[in-house]
């Protein structure tokens, strides 16, 4: 019987996050009481919307990925290593024998957690399971130990539920996401480094006081600082960057165009999709466990309909690859996330209340930290594609989860190779946490004092 639900959701896994999660969300609001016809369309909503997702990341791979490459080129960057992104790394992950039994932990330890009111998220984001999956996959493949595998699941899925509480506050002060968290993946884990930078700039006189949006720039300059124009002039700006002709440069620019107005009305779908089963599981535990209040898990491409969130993500195509010329000794050459780093600085968004310049700084850390942790886990992660046959190549690096403070931690914690590695990126992502955890319980208070109004 094991064997064959394990089969059977490997089978579902492989089909990837398009088919799979729609399945599970089906499921899930047929399970809760969501007639069947509504709960079938709600799949097949989200399906449509991570299809959606999928094309749009496709293109903008097609697009921007030769024109990352020639502007390495044409500014001299020599490295080595390209970073496969999440589109690599999570088939590498799923194909690990921890994955057989990653998903039923998962659920068990958020199921566990609400018992002993140690949380308040309730995960529905089943595809996201593959980032705890990882750092109990990359610590199986480098120590040998399936059992501390299995530990480094429980350990990420249990600090992933707890950010879940951290951001829900922010979800609907800032996203205007009442009721729902984003527990999973870059944005979730790289969001404490955003509360220490807003903590340190609040600091700075002067500093403290510039404050841009896309709003408040469409107030001064008018059309040019619609989410269209501006996803037109970063995508020419990248194309010329990359030595294109003006052939090539403003093909690019409406492509990124297409980008800045389909992104939103794509994740509408997403969301369309998920609230039958949002509002209906709410209900539930607000009427089973009165007096609670539960936070719907879901995954963060939900917050890439936001204007700030894609204006960033495109600003940071260029900016990455320069930070990656910054960072000392690094090897990876940022390709296969560049399409989507929308993710790792969504919440950061958030944190700074959609201020664009402070949301560039603190990305900048965010970035920085990923890619000097991302080149430490390049023989973890080459370990990983050897162990599980995936790929027989010397080198090979991933931003996305490769990059992960949580995955190096335990990692290290289980090793030992990198003492002062493990020492200093542990005791800053401890401090980051605890000012996340204070940027969290501010913004609750926000919330209360302006509904007392």
């Amino acid at each position: 019987m094991l064997n064959a639900c394990a089969f059977a959701i490997n089978y579902i896994v492989d089909m990837g996050a398009s088919v799979m999660i729609p399945i599970v969300i089906a499921i899930l609001s047929m399970i809760v009481g969501v007639k069947p016809g509504k709960a079938i369309r709600s799949g097949l909503m989200i399906g449509v919307g991570f299809v959606g997702l999928g094309l749009i990341v496709d293109m903008m791979n097609a697009q921007l990925g030769p024109a990352a490459q020639a502007m390495s080129q044409n500014f001299g960057l020599s490295l080595s290593v390209v970073d496969i992104g999440w589109p690599g790394a999570s088939p590498m992950t799923w194909a690990s024998e921890i994955a057989t039994v990653a998903i039923p932990i998962a659920v068990g330890v958020n199921i566990l957690m609400l018992l002993l009111k140690l949380t308040h998220t309730v995960n529905v984001d089943i595809w996201n399971v593959w980032h705890m999956t990882f750092t109990g996959a990359i610590c199986y493949a480098v120590t040998g130990n399936f059992g501390l595998g299995i530990l480094g699941v429980v350990i990420h899925a249990i600090i992933a539920y707890k950010l879940g509480d951290i951001w829900a506050p922010l979800m609907e002060d800032y996203f205007e996401l009442d009721g729902l968290t984003i527990p999973h993946g870059t944005s979730a884990y790289m969001a404490p480094f955003a509360c220490v930078v807003d903590w340190i700039i609040e600091k700075i006189p002067g500093l403290n006081k510039i404050d841009f949006s896309i709003d408040s720039l469409q107030e001064k300059v008018g059309v040019l600082a619609e989410p269209v124009v501006i996803g037109f002039i970063l995508g020419a700006v990248i194309g010329f960057m990359a030595g294109y002709d003006a052939q090539g440069a403003l093909p690019l620019g409406v492509n990124m165009s297409a980008v800045m107005v389909l992104m939103p009305k794509i994740v509408k779908c997403i969301m369309d999709g998920l609230l039958p089963l949002s509002d209906r599981a709410k209900e539930i535990m607000n009427t089973r466990f009165s007096g609670q209040e539960f936070y719907i898990g879901l995954d963060p491409a939900i917050l890439l309909g936001d204007p700030e969130v894609v204006t960033a993500g495109l600003i940071f195509i260029p900016l990455t690859l320069l930070i990656a010329v910054l960072v000392p000794g690094n090897r990876i050459l940022p390709f296969g996330d560049l399409a989507t780093i929308g993710f790792f600085i969504a919440i950061a968004v958030a944190v700074h209340k959609g201020n664009l310049f402070r949301t560039l700084i603190s990305g900048s850390v965010i970035m920085y930290v990923t890619i000097w942790i991302a080149n430490q886990t390049i023989p973890w992660l080459t370990a990983l594609a050897h162990q599980t046959g995936t790929s027989s190549a010397h080198a090979i690096a991933a931003l996305d989860q490769g990059g992960s403070p949580i995955t190096y931690i335990y990692t290290q914690l289980c090793t030992m190779q990198n003492p002062s590695g493990l020492l200093i990126i542990g005791v800053i992502y401890v401090i980051c946490m605890i000012f996340a955890v204070k940027t969290s319980k501010q913004r609750a208070k926000e919330i209360a004092e302006a509904a007392e109004e």
